[in-house]
């Protein structure tokens, strides 16, 4: 929870700081332009996809959000788990939090996006943080194969799956 806490905290603050000093017709550009800090307001989901569609992206937030406190939460019983699901609660928190409060109004409100890296869509700390869990997850499930309850998966080889195609026939 910690994790889920110091990230919503980050991802609001940084946007609060964005949408009060940065002009979005007059980009900041640092570190050579590596990085600019270009305000935007996003009503779709990643690269704009979907402008017409932030209700329904702000519902399947809501809804990954619940199925993790609730469903996932519950069975947590690893660290690493522990890390990646506090990225994801507080990505998908902190663009929830920007569709039902911000403008232009309530399950419509546009996500504040700020952070531009050369040749990529414009980002904010939210975003980071669904990335973030996204490469944990990947990392725990299918490279280390751990669930959420910290148990290893057993690997099926080759013969493993040809012996059970055996068994499975009539």
């Amino acid at each position: 929870m910690a994790v889920a806490a110091a990230g919503l905290a980050l991802d609001l603050i940084t946007k609060q700081l964005a949408s009060s000093r940065l002009d979005p017709y007059n980009p900041v550009v640092l570190f050579g332009g590596l990085l600019r800090l270009q305000l935007i307001r996003n009503s779709g989901a990643a690269f704009s996809l979907g402008a017409g569609y932030t209700p329904v992206f702000a519902a399947l937030a809501a809804a990954a959000l619940l199925f993790v406190i609730i469903v996932l939460l519950p069975r947590l019983a690893h660290t690493g788990w522990a890390v990646a699901l506090g990225f994801l609660m507080a990505g998908v928190a902190g663009n929830l939090v920007d569709r039902i409060f911000r403008e232009p109004g309530v399950f419509r409100g546009h996500v504040v996006d700020f952070l531009q890296l050369p040749h990529w869509a414009i980002f904010n700390v939210a975003d980071m943080c669904v990335c973030a869990a996204a490469a944990l997850i990947v990392i725990l499930a299918v490279f280390k194969n751990i669930s959420v309850g910290g148990e290893h998966y057993a690997r099926r080889t080759g013969d493993d799956r040809a012996a059970g195609a055996e068994r499975s026939k009539p």
